[in-house]
């Protein structure tokens, strides 16, 4: 994929290049071009345009008509340099606004081929991790209701790691998740947000061994979708 990706590029890169070079050579061989166009119009009976502006432009005055003729003809010629110019600067704005995506692609699409297989079964180890959750949030120490949700929030970063899920915290991991790829993910955020209120007010932060289940259950919701427990 990634070698079709840069090959893509590649062709893109050598149309804009051919494209400049046909432009230059247009450009320098433009006197040439013109004396054929002319030529060629004339076959035809097309007048030339600044033929048709002089006219105009002579019924004030064959001054009028010459200082016209002589401006068209500097706007022309300054035309294909000024051109050229800007066409070289959209260009290479261009190619700089594909580089600094790439960079943001590398920077925050950090999502990877998913490192587990739907039919994984829970081990004895994660069991047993889940167990412990499970009997700090039927204590009646409000403590270890807070325990719980601490200890469920980590197997939740192992969950989103295991999917392939790469960023600083559970929080930057999250957002990297797709609505489709997750459906437990409202679940997921609500649950963490909780966790993050127990570690930041400690034991300011009021708790009911009701919400303590709540948060636990949002949390099973979760391992299960993926097979965790």
């Amino acid at each position: 994929m990634a070698d079709k990706k840069e090959k893509k590029e590649i062709e893109a890169a050598g149309l804009e290049i051919g494209a400049l070079i046909a432009l230059i050579v247009v450009i320098a061989a433009w006197p040439s071009i013109s004396e054929y166009l002319q030529v060629l119009f004339n076959a035809f009976g097309v007048p030339h345009a600044l033929d048709v502006i002089t006219k105009y432009t002579g019924l004030f005055g064959p001054e009028a008509a010459v200082y016209s003729k002589k401006a068209l003809g500097f706007i022309v010629a300054l035309g294909f340099p000024v051109s050229l110019f800007f066409l070289i600067g959209i260009i290479y704005c261009v190619e700089q606004l594909k580089h600094i995506r790439k960079k943001e692609t590398e920077k925050y699409d950090l999502k990877v081929e998913p490192a587990y297989e739907a039919n994984v079964k829970a081990d004895r180890v994660l069991a047993e991790r889940w167990e412990r959750v499970q009997t700090h949030v039927s204590s009646e120490n409000p403590s270890d209701w807070r325990q719980a949700i601490l200890e469920a929030d980590i197997m939740l970063e192992d969950v989103l790691t295991t999917l392939g899920y790469q960023g600083e915290g559970i929080g930057e991991k999250l957002k990297r998740v797709e609505k489709g790829d997750m459906h437990t993910l409202q679940d997921a955020w609500e649950a963490h947000l909780v966790r993050n209120k127990i570690a930041h007010e400690g034991s300011d932060f009021a708790l009911t061994k009701y919400e303590a289940q709540h948060v636990i259950a949002q949390y099973k919701r979760v391992f299960e979708e993926f097979y965790y427990i």
